[in-house]
């Protein structure tokens, strides 16, 4: 039976191609939303999102009166309603929110659509309760949802019969077929064959496993402090792999060890050609344009791990203070740290990028940036998916936990799920117990 879905603003923001989701069925979008959407487009934040929706309506407008219907592809009839049902609205809810006028919108619809389901997709949780507690059917967005608590780790631990452990640590290499039934194996996956107190690591590619470097990495005088750690410097240190998301708590190293192998691969080896590290800038009061000084005074806030980071790696490589470190390979080209906004739409070749707190970020913005890696580019995405500061995105609804997923069966991507905090002892306890 078709439905009839109202979007509202936020789903459009999130996907601007959502409309695309509803196959053989109605989807309506009110005016209310696309006054919205105009005024987001002034909104740094979401200014690129808005105009991506504001296009994507545009080119449906093309097609015929959208105040009248017009009909898309996948048998999806789509329209803007124009209507006011403002005095539709419980008591309680006034029409002084586009929120209210949304869900104030989807209740007229289902006044004069009585034999059909109305279906009210948000992503905004108090808006679902709002219109639940209304008696209106009400989803989340849940084409790009990704299921974080089923996320794969990127390593197993198997425990082997002598035979096969004496054969994997003689050869180096093992077929999955001479393990046994029962394992499921993706893409540079990490495995810990374990035979009485005897361990040995692996990564499986294309139908085997082979010895990795068991810790003996060292970037930039940081070396991994347990086997999580060892796993991501395996492939941060791997120029055959182009994608890499490290996923962890506070504290568990990804950001560490993500600059680390950058630096590693820049300033000694010279692999690449430049080590860019940027983060989503979420503010959570006035914007970078309102703060006063020169864009590096204004990013600073919202920069500093990057450079407490660098510090520490500087120190403990015996060089200079990290400020004089950064000063230097600025000055020699080699290092740019900047808010994500400002590397869109570019394309970098030869380039080591770091994108960190990459769980503010949506699946389509992480697509965006990926799509932009140039020649011999390397990405390496890192964040904490229990940690989102973007009030429309969850631990299931992120870029990096969809990114993770996606990407899991392909030979150029790698991904390590970091549990074990190395931060101190007390952050660890406070990460646990807190």
């Amino acid at each position: 039976m078709r439905k009839i879905y109202v979007l509202d603003t936020n789903v459009l923001i999130h996907d601007h191609r959502s409309i695309y989701s509803f196959e053989d069925n109605e989807v309506v979008v009110p005016i209310f939303v696309i006054e919205e959407i105009d005024k987001l487009k002034r909104n740094t934040t979401t200014a690129i999102q808005a105009r991506l929706a504001a296009r994507e309506l545009d080119e449906i407008r093309k097609k015929g009166c959208i105040a009248k219907g017009v009909e898309l592809e996948k048998g999806i009839f789509f329209r803007v309603d124009i209507g006011n049902y403002s005095d539709l609205l419980p008591l309680p809810l006034k029409s002084d929110s586009v929120d209210n006028l949304v869900i104030s919108t989807t209740i007229g619809i289902k006044k004069k659509n009585p034999e059909m389901k109305v279906i009210l997709i948000t992503k905004d949780i108090n808006m679902r309760i709002k219109a639940d507690a209304l008696g209106i059917e009400v989803q989340d967005y849940e084409t790009d949802r990704t299921d974080y608590t089923t996320l794969y780790d990127g390593y197993a631990e198997i425990e082997v019969s002598k035979e096969i452990y004496e054969k994997f640590d003689t050869s180096g290499k093992i077929n999955i077929w001479e393990i046994g039934e029962g394992y499921h194996f993706t893409e540079n996956m990490f495995i810990k064959f374990k035979y009485g107190e005897k361990t040995s690591f692996g990564r499986y590619q294309s139908g085997k496993i082979r010895r990795n470097l068991e810790g003996k990495i060292s970037a930039w005088g940081a070396r991994a402090r347990n086997d999580e750690q060892e796993y991501a410097m395996e492939l941060l240190m791997d120029e055959n792999i182009k994608v890499v998301s490290l996923v962890g708590r506070a504290g568990t190293g990804k950001t560490l060890l993500a600059i680390a192998a950058g630096l590693e691969q820049v300033v000694e080896r010279k692999k690449y050609k430049k080590l860019l590290i940027a983060r989503p800038i979420i503010p959570m009061g006035k914007d970078l344009g309102y703060l006063p000084g020169s864009e590096e005074e204004k990013l600073r806030p919202w920069m500093q791990p990057i450079y407490d980071n660098i510090d520490f790696l500087a120190e403990t490589k015996g060089e200079r203070t990290g400020e004089a470190v950064i000063s230097g390979l600025q000055a020699m080209g080699l290092l740019k740290i900047e808010a994500l906004t400002y590397i869109r739409g570019r394309s970098i070749p030869n380039g080591f990028i770091i994108i960190d707190e990459a769980q503010n970020l949506t699946p389509l913005e992480v697509k965006t940036i990926i799509t932009r890696a140039g020649e011999n580019t390397k990405i390496v995405l890192t964040g904490d998916p229990d940690q989102i500061d973007s009030p429309y995105l969850d631990a299931d609804t992120n870029g990096l936990t969809y990114l993770s997923d996606k990407l899991k069966n392909e030979s150029i991507a790698g991904h390590v799920t970091l549990k074990k905090g190395e931060r101190s002892a007390l952050a660890e306890l406070a990460a646990k117990l807190l």
